[in-house]
């Protein structure tokens, strides 16, 4: 049996009183892609952010492992130390901080959280040039401040890149294609491919097939009302997009 990144077990969360999560069992072995799908108000990016361990999120029940390990019980520092990385649906901008010092600060907090010696200049450099170059990231976007004025493509290509030189082994991808038009969408998915491996696992979270036509998942997981209620191969996409919510919403309720 494949062994597990990640095993989320009947999760159940609340906010404000409202459980919004009712029971989540999900598992993502190492070196698989799995994409959740739902309409609106399922859950999906609540899942995320739970993840994550964004704050105001009431866990009441269940457990979520990463490699193991019970990420619940960790700040949302120590969750990027162990190897989790959430990509935001909407990245926020931080004026006055350019996105080269922003990577290179990220990256040397990890590497001192694991007892690593910081990365050189030289190398930090070189780094960013072969990941940026992929990623159609030229040296004028990097001396920006982080996010502030980039179009919804630059966001999402600056987000990847930060995946790329981190080398989480557990992604989230949170609504990646939003904002997106075709040509963005490309690039955003190739540079999702291209760290594809054998000891790395992702999670996308999307509404829409079209997606998945440039991020080919393994496993296709249909979310409604704070669940997961059918799982299966990629083919599922095309179905739901067919069908879609709306069956599946019936059949959780019959």
């Amino acid at each position: 049996m494949t062994t597990p990144m990640l095993e989320i077990r009947n999760l159940h969360v609340r906010i404000e009183e409202r459980e919004i999560l009712k029971g989540v069992n999900l598992i993502v072995p190492k070196g698989e892609v799995h994409a959740i799908m739902g309409r609106n108000g399922s859950g999906k990016s609540t899942l995320s952010y739970v993840l994550a361990g964004k704050e105001d999120y009431e866990v009441t029940d269940g457990e979520v492992l990463l490699d193991g390990k019970n990420i619940l019980e960790m700040e949302p520092s120590d969750r990027a130390v162990a190897g989790l990385f959430l990509a935001f649906q909407y990245p926020i901008e931080i004026p006055g901080v350019a996105t080269m010092t922003f990577l290179k600060s990220a990256l040397n907090a990890q590497r001192k959280a694991r007892g690593e010696s910081e990365i050189s200049t030289p190398d930090f450099m070189k780094a960013v040039k072969e990941a940026g170059k992929a990623l159609h990231i030229d040296a004028d976007m990097l001396k920006r401040a982080l996010n502030v004025g980039f179009s919804g493509g630059e966001k999402k290509r600056a987000e990847i890149l930060q995946m790329a030189l981190l080398k989480p082994k557990m992604c989230i991808l949170d609504e990646t294609d939003s904002g997106l038009d075709i040509d963005a969408l490309k690039v955003v998915s190739e540079g999702v491919n291209a760290l594809r491996g054998a000891d790395r696992s992702m999670l996308v979270i999307t509404h829409y097939q079209r997606l998945l036509n440039h991020i080919v998942p393994d496993v296709v997981h249909v979310f409604s009302d704070g669940r997961v209620v059918e799982s299966g191969p990629k083919e599922l996409a095309l179905e739901l997009e067919a069908k879609g919510y709306a069956g599946f919403d019936e059949e959780q309720a019959a």
